[in-house]
């Protein structure tokens, strides 16, 4: 299944929706020993975009990716170890910016992400197909301005694309 690149003038809406369905879901996953979010519902914003996803069997495919990526130290202290392995969990925001596009410019598109419905919908799939893998999930608050706090272990930071650009 090859990405589709959308166009700097495709909109997001339902003359669109076929072009958006096509798109990857994206996730940088940190290997942290701490993480927390604050949010506010007062916060939320009603310009924000969600991740795009193309459809629940991406974000179980995804989720099982996150959950079996071996990126937790063993004994040896090489990278051994997932997810599951340790009994981690999981902290799920979503987060539309990773969609940004800056090539050519100062300030970052993001029309590459869902609108608010679609992206909510994928980052629910997402935290349940997380769930049904028995990880322990915590989330954020889809569309708010939120506050996180990370430890990050390593540092790690792997990133992911459902369609394998990189």
């Amino acid at each position: 299944m090859g990405g589709a690149k959308l166009s700097r003038n495709l909109r997001p809406g339902p003359e669109n929706k076929a072009a958006f369905a096509r798109c990857a879901l994206v996730a940088a996953v940190a290997a942290a020993m701490a993480m927390a979010t604050n949010a506010s519902a007062s916060q939320t914003t009603n310009q924000a975009r969600g991740d795009v996803w193309r459809e629940a069997a991406t974000a179980a495919a995804m989720a099982e990716k996150i959950a079996n990526l071996r990126i937790f130290n063993d004994k040896q202290g090489k990278m051994n170890r997932s997810l599951l392995d340790t009994g981690g969990a999981v902290l799920a925001v979503s987060q539309f910016t990773l969609y940004g596009d800056a090539r050519g410019q100062r300030r970052p598109s993001f029309l590459q992400a869902a609108p608010p419905d679609q992206g909510k919908a994928g980052y629910e799939e997402f935290v349940r197909a997380l769930q049904a893998l028995n990880v322990r999930v915590e989330t954020g608050v889809f569309q708010a301005h939120m506050s996180l706090e990370i430890v990050n272990d390593g540092p790690v930071t792997i990133l992911l694309d459902s369609d394998k650009v990189f």
